[in-house]
């Protein structure tokens, strides 16, 4: 495998420190009193993924000590995942009608279904003055354009090569940059967008039903990616991850309704050593 390793280490180094992003307690804002995003403010809506992409692109300024668990845990999945990747894509094999069908299907439950539910949800929430529908439709939306924009830089600094290209074993910069770009296939954006849109879905209805819906919608995407043999395991698993977490900082950073913004967390330094604080706001509603 040909890794141009000070083009990779920057990009995985960013995908590090988000994978925390949403736990951040500096990421709160006091969004609650800025002017809200909907249809008739579509230019508050820019700035709010504006904001939220700068914010997103700097979490490596706000590494914080209580976040190296998730880190490490997520550096390690990932490093997993590479190792075995071309096993794992030989153990799916080549089955050109099922790759088809998987691939019909992540399409239309990964990219098109989203934001067609998410429009209709606004509309209904907007004809029964449903805020919390409202809200949820356009966070959802806000995370999904902020996974897109992120995913995109990723993939071309990283140059993947996909399961069908090259060799099959997904190169990164295989040629250098010759023949720049050479591929796109990590992260994957059908992932991301999926895990983005679940979380904030499942953080504004917390219901156990709304959570095992949106979550198995996004892994069964994730999962059809790789049977289509459109992206290997390491990419899922890495858009995945991103897409939860900017899913959790958009939520954290936006809502005004879901219970995130009512639960804290920030480290505390005591005469025993360092730890994690966490308040909950039982005043809210």
């Amino acid at each position: 495998m040909h890794l141009r390793l000070p083009v990779l280490l920057l990009p995985l180094s960013l995908c590090l420190s988000l994978v925390a992003l949403g736990q951040d307690p500096t990421s709160a804002s006091t969004a609650k009193n800025e002017k809200e995003c909907g249809i008739k403010a579509i230019p508050t809506c820019a700035l709010h993924v504006a904001q939220d992409e700068w914010g997103i692109v700097t979490a490596p300024l706000r590494w914080r000590e209580p976040e190296a668990p998730m880190v490490v845990a997520f550096g390690l999945g990932t490093t997993l995942a590479l190792a075995t990747d071309t096993a794992a894509m030989g153990a799916v094999g080549v089955h050109p009608n099922r790759e088809n069908e998987a691939n019909k299907y992540s399409n239309y439950a990964g990219l098109y279904a989203p934001p067609a539910a998410l429009a209709l949800g606004y509309v209904i929430g907007s004809a029964h003055h449903n805020h919390h529908l409202q809200e949820t439709s356009i966070l959802a939306e806000e995370a999904m354009a902020d996974s897109i924009i992120l995913n995109s830089g990723l993939q071309y600094a990283m140059d993947r090569q996909t399961p069908t290209q090259g060799n099959g074993k997904g190169n990164f910069w295989p040629n250098g940059a010759k023949t720049w770009p050479d591929g796109q296939s990590m992260p994957s954006n059908h992932s991301i967008l999926a895990w983005s849109f679940a979380h904030v879905f499942a953080s504004e209805y917390n219901g156990i039903g709304t959570k095992i819906a949106v979550y198995s919608l996004a892994t069964s995407v994730s999962a059809a990616r790789v049977v289509a043999r459109k992206h290997f395991p390491s990419d899922v698993f890495v858009g995945g991850v991103l897409g939860y977490s900017i899913g959790g900082y958009v939520v954290h950073r936006r809502s005004t309704e879901s219970s995130l913004n009512n639960l804290s967390v920030a480290p505390v330094r005591t005469p025993n050593g360092t730890g994690i604080e966490l308040s909950y706001n039982f005043a809210h509603r």
